[in-house]
């Protein structure tokens, strides 16, 4: 039987952690910021948890993560 294939595009979205959980970038991050507070803007800039519903699909696209 062949090897399952990695979805790049996901990987390359998604960080796993050291205990197994998926991490992705928070969205609306890229442009148009000045209309934002700062307080806004600075949570932007943290890691956002994959919902554990979410993750089961996931693993599909990423056969070899943790």
């Amino acid at each position: 039987m062949g090897k399952l294939k990695t979805n790049k595009s996901i990987r390359s979205r998604l960080k796993t952690t050291g205990k197994g959980k998926l991490t992705r970038r928070a969205t609306n991050q890229s442009h148009f910021n000045t209309k934002t507070s700062g307080k806004e803007r600075r949570l932007k800039h943290v890691d956002a948890s994959i919902s554990g519903a979410d993750k089961k699909s996931i693993k599909r696209y990423l056969p070899y993560n943790k």
